[in-house]
């Protein structure tokens, strides 16, 4: 036992239900990736590497961000902090009222914004410093009309976003888990029966086809974001949710909120500027390179998803808790041993998956060789950045659950700002890879600098040296492994890539034991 935890009994309890979530999160996480690639799979042999694809993918951006600004990211992370000390002082009807207030407010800015988007959606795509000023008229055309269509979801996600902070703030993550893995399935039925022109043939099934091409998969996708707002509603029958038609601005709760969005949004705005400008340089070299960097940027995602972002939504309440009881040790202790089970992660998989990528895109996508070593090399650029991802998501919560967002605000607007300069000075010597490392230079550097600022109030932030030298001697020998392994089946890449796959990550997790183990005390 740690001294953190021998000094307040109650912490082992409370670090206990965190390693309980993670993991369920983490399976759901898990589930959803999984659907995720398959249904990247699905969309990728049906349209190929190919400028509709480009198209498809260039017009999520904007309203992604808009969701992230009003709804997801930026009002979760600043309200789950606020409705659980409501919850915790005053019980579930206030805690429901002015989450109700939020909501109301949420769903009305999203619909204005989305009106004045759409309304203005040709001259935010063409523009010189739009979504895609390099795509032809004819694609540019394709991008406004799927980016409208898009604009619905993300109405129905303005509403989803704000229930799963709802009942994340109740310490309830399973339907909020489960939400990712039917949105995947509004997707997946886009791919297989609204956008092929063809009826997919599956073992005896033939399945219709609507033949819509790329716009099916722009109904797949508010399909599932249907699904992904009602799967959660029996959550709020279980807590006793009470939806009340109040606007005000008077109460303290909104006023609290709003001081720590503000600084989120923007924060969420810098990060996602750095996908604007991604596809921005990405439209002016060619055919293919969106969607290169859209393959890659989900491959990475899908590790740094299911242990990253998995730990880091498990550990915000208790973060939250810590912070407000003012448990100064046991909120060190619990962010000292994510910080150690992450890079113990990320480490190991970013060079392993970087080794074996190839084949197994090869056998997933079908592309032909240009377009393989095209997303072979995009994805290994985002996967250099894979460590600084997954320590973000825990860096940056530490800061929001002591209701501090302008530090982070200040991260990400250096890390915005480093991407714009070191993409626009590798997009056109190294291509698409150029921007993916640009994107994880300037995370990595983002991560780097909360951690830095957090060691300086918790000092066993900064004592990771034994472990890490033990970190690096697992990537390294693990690397190594799966390295000869894939090499000793050149004429069958598939079956090389799984072997030196399983047998680099049996050897680097001998070497993390320790961090298996922290992991299970969390």
């Amino acid at each position: 036992m740690t001294s953190a935890t021998a000094a307040n009994p109650g912490s082992a309890r409370t670090l206990s239900h965190v390693a309980r979530s993670s993991l369920l999160i983490a399976v759901f996480f898990t589930l959803d990736k999984g659907l995720g690639f398959l249904r990247q799979i699905l969309i990728g042999r049906q349209f190929g590497v190919s400028a509709e694809l480009d198209a498809f993918n260039a017009a999520n951006n904007l309203p992604d961000l808009l969701f992230a600004l009003i709804s997801g990211g930026a009002l979760a992370l600043a309200l789950i902090p606020v409705l659980a000390e409501v919850l915790d002082h005053q019980g579930q009807p206030p805690m429901w009222e002015l989450f109700s207030r939020i909501g109301n407010w949420a769903f009305l800015l999203t619909g204005a914004l989305a009106l004045g988007i759409a309304a203005l959606a040709g001259p935010i795509v063409r523009s010189e410093l739009g979504i895609a000023p390099g795509f032809t008229p004819e694609l540019q055309s394709l991008v406004v009309s799927l980016m409208r269509l898009n604009l619905i979801a993300t109405l129905i996600f303005s509403l989803s976003g704000l229930v799963m902070a709802g009942l994340q703030a109740n310490q309830h993550f399973l339907l909020p888990a489960m939400a990712p893995v039917f949105y995947d399935l509004g997707q997946i039925f886009g791919a297989l029966v609204l956008a092929p022109t063809a009826g997919l043939t599956l073992g005896p099934l033939r399945l219709p086809a609507a033949g819509m091409g790329v716009q099916g998969l722009v109904y797949g996708v508010i399909l599932g974001a249907l699904l992904h707002l009602v799967v959660q509603f029996p959550g709020l029958l279980r807590f006793r949710f009470r939806w009340s038609p109040r606007l005000g601005l008077d109460h303290p709760g909104i006023r609290q909120v709003a001081r720590l969005m503000g600084p989120r949004i923007l924060t969420i705005g810098a990060f996602n500027l750095i996908f604007i400008v991604q596809d921005n340089l990405a439209s002016r070299l060619g055919v293919g390179a969106v969607t290169a960097l859209a393959f890659g940027w989900l491959i990475m995602q899908v590790p740094e998803t299911i242990v990253g972002t998995a730990l880091g939504t498990a550990i915000l309440p208790t973060l939250s808790e810590q912070a407000a009881r003012g448990d100064e040790r046991g909120f060190e202790a619990s962010l000292a041993r994510a910080v150690q089970v992450l890079l113990a992660f990320a480490l190991p998989t970013t060079v392993i998956l970087g080794i074996v990528i190839r084949p197994l895109l090869q056998a997933a996508f079908g592309f032909d060789p240009q377009d393989t070593d095209l997303v072979t090399w995009a994805t290994r650029a985002f996967l250099v950045g894979l460590a600084g991802h997954s320590l973000l998501e825990v860096a940056a919560r530490a800061f929001y659950a002591r209701q501090n967002a302008r530090t982070p605000l200040l991260a990400s607007m250096l890390s915005a700002a480093v991407f714009v300069v070191a993409g626009i000075g590798l997009f056109k010597p190294l291509g698409a890879p150029g921007i993916g490392l640009a994107n994880s230079l300037a995370f990595s550097l983002e991560a780097g600098l909360l951690l830095v600022l957090l060691a300086r109030r918790y000092p066993s932030l900064g004592h990771q040296g034994r472990p890490l030298t033990r970190i690096l001697a697992g990537t390294l020998l693990g690397g190594g492994c799966a390295w000869w392994v894939l090499s000793l089946w050149p004429g069958a890449p598939l079956f090389g890539a799984v072997a030196a796959l399983s047998a680099g990550s049996a050897l680097s997790l001998a070497f993390v034991i320790p961090e298996l183990r922290l992991l299970r005390r969390l």
